[in-house]
């Protein structure tokens, strides 16, 4: 590492510092991949968040102009390389990435790229993006990729900061999309409590790294290390700060009341129409409260950001002596089983733990075209 400039490592802390400062997704991914391609000094860097349609929700470059990136046209589908980190789940590294079997061409506006490094970005089991760089900045060998494996580490270690920013900031936006203030200020409390020690503890960690990476590259190399690490602990205690909370309003107004509540909220903020009936519902076990109105969340989200719905229809009703959720939305739905194998979850695997952990079922009926159906029932006390 002692032919790497201290400036490059800066970046890392340049990161650390932009998750704690900025909730807008997009300016927090700006500055990951800006940080990316100075660490590693690539000529081009992006980082792709795919949709669950075979596109990307967002794709954000560092290294093409305005002009050059709106010439280029539409963002790109997932398919070759660029669907090799989202599907394979393993970092790719090319001497020239237009040789790969995998490569299907570019636009004419596109710039000319040859060596290719790309990682995924994970939270957990979930590969929710993926880190892309080309072209780096120095003498090729005969044949070869300038992008080393030191470069791969590094880059891995910037994608879990990805994954802590992408968490971070969707947490935002859902708490204040929901817009009940006791929830919200609830949420942020809980977030800075578990996350801003650790994000402390990375920038130190990141700054000691670039002090030492002259003098002592080795030591400079393991405190790398104590970063990922911290990255990783990191994002543990943001989905235990999401899995744990539990909502002010659901404890003061009852589960049915919450859900009317929330349902008006997304139906003035939304374009399609959103709409809530309930059918003799009492009041049933804290524990199943929460959890029906979890899954709600998330399906909604899903239905609202995703599918393009122009209607969405929650109901809630008694059965036996429990309870069964449903959202149905009139969007352009999906493939359940191809969802999975491509390792975007829609939030299904959080939903169906939240329903097997009260001793509930989840049900997912959707098909490409055809909307989609996300069916939950508990149990009663």
């Amino acid at each position: 590492m002692s032919h790497r400039p201290p400036s490059g490592l800066s970046a890392v802390s340049s990161a650390l510092l932009a998750m704690s400062r900025h909730l807008e997704v997009r300016d927090v991914l700006k500055t990951i991949v800006a940080s990316a391609r100075e660490l590693l000094d690539a000529e081009y860097a992006a980082l792709g968040v795919p949709d669950d349609h075979g596109g990307f929700a967002q794709f954000v470059v560092d290294g093409v102009s305005d002009a050059q990136w709106k010439a280029i046209g539409p963002l790109p589908r997932q398919h070759g390389i660029l669907a090799a980190m989202l599907h394979e789940a393993k970092p790719e590294r090319l001497a020239d990435v237009r040789e790969d079997p995998r490569f299907g061409g570019w636009p004419d506006a596109h710039p000319d790229m040859s060596d290719f490094l790309g990682v995924p970005v994970r939270d957990g089991d979930e590969i929710i993006g993926a880190l892309y760089l080309a072209n780096k900045r120095c003498p090729k060998p005969d044949g070869g990729c300038g992008f080393t494996e030191e470069d791969e580490d590094l880059l891995s270690i910037l994608a879990q900061h990805a994954a802590i920013a992408l968490t971070n900031a969707r947490l935002y936006e859902r708490s204040r999309e929901l817009t009940i203030s006791e929830e919200r200020s609830r949420l942020a409390h809980e977030l800075h409590d578990a996350v801003s020690q650790k994000l402390f503890s990375l920038r130190l960690t990141a700054q000691a790294a670039a002090a030492l990476v002259d003098r002592d590259p080795v030591r400079a190399k393991g405190e790398l290390q104590q970063v990922a690490a911290l990255a990783a602990e990191a994002a543990d205690e943001l989905r235990t700060a999401v899995v744990e909370l539990r909502p002010t309003a659901l404890d003061e107004d009852g589960l049915v009341a919450t859900l009317r509540t929330q349902v008006k909220v997304l139906d003035r903020a939304h374009s399609a129409a959103v709409t809530f009936t309930s059918q003799g519902v009492r009041a049933l076990p804290a524990a199943q409260e929460e959890a029906l109105l979890r899954v709600a969340q998330e399906a909604l989200h899903n239905a609202l950001r995703h599918s393009g719905a122009r209607r969405v229809d929650v109901t809630l009703a008694k059965r036996g002596p429990g309870a069964v959720l449903r959202v149905t939305d009139d969007g352009s739905g999906f493939e359940p089983t191809a969802v999975r194998r491509a390792g975007r979850h829609l939030g299904l695997v959080s939903m169906h733990d939240r329903a097997s952990g009260v001793g509930g079922t989840l049900a997912v009926i959707s098909a490409p075209g055809k909307g989609a159906t996300i069916e939950m029932e508990v149990p009663g006390g």
